[in-house]
């Protein structure tokens, strides 16, 4: 088998020559094993009508794997030489030849180098459309951050407003005022729990008394 991956060729058929020739020689082989059971059971039959004879049948298999080895030998060299030729003669594209999609390349040469700082320009590119990708990313995350903490400030404005109007409602209008009203009434209701709480233990203690 030849070991050139004749990839130019492999891109022209759709599949390498080396695999075709294999399977050629690999249908070829069955055949010939397929050949010689016909053989010896042509053979077998044969001696049936022969009573006397004294051949065995596993004289018989020995015989013909004897053969087959033979024929396998021979085989292999005839298709060996036959592999060469249609390689090189069939099988290959000559290096001069030019497939019609690759034109383009006929049209357009590069160098060696010209392909590697191609190649390194790709390279730089991919760079920075993944840093691109990942700064837009941080401004994603950092303008949901944005929208909860504007949403947290709507909240505190809506509270602001629902403060501001209850303020208006008590005759204060001044935020000063109003906060300074919201300060003593919130003064007055610690004082009424506090007195609330101390009036309930000694109810409780009255009972316990009792």
């Amino acid at each position: 088998m030849s070991v050139d991956p004749m990839a130019y060729e492999a891109q022209f058929f759709g599949f390498t020559p080396q695999t075709c020739m294999l399977r050629v020689y690999i249908a070829f082989q069955d055949y010939l094993f397929e050949m010689m059971l016909v053989v010896e059971s042509v053979i077998l039959k044969k001696l049936d009508g022969f009573p006397d004879c004294k051949i065995s049948p596993f004289q018989i298999r020995k015989s013909t794997e004897k053969f087959l080895l033979f024929l396998k030998e021979h085989f292999d060299k005839l298709f060996s030489k036959m592999e060469e030729v249609l390689l090189q003669l069939v099988l290959n594209i000559p290096k001069n030849v030019l497939l019609p999609e690759d034109k383009v390349h006929e049209q357009y040469p590069y160098t060696k180098e010209q392909f590697q700082a191609l190649q390194d320009e790709i390279h730089q590119l991919q760079q920075q459309y993944r840093a691109e990708a990942s700064a837009g990313q941080a401004l994603r995350a950092e303008l949901e951050e944005q929208k909860a903490v504007r949403a947290e400030l709507e909240k505190i404005l809506q509270w602001f407003d629902g403060l501001d109007n209850i303020c208006r409602e008590h005759g204060t209008s001044n935020f000063k005022e109003s906060f300074a009203f919201l300060t003593q009434n919130s003064k007055k209701l610690q004082d009424v729990l506090k007195d609330v709480e101390e009036k309930s233990k000694k109810i409780k203690k009255h009972d316990r008394l009792l």
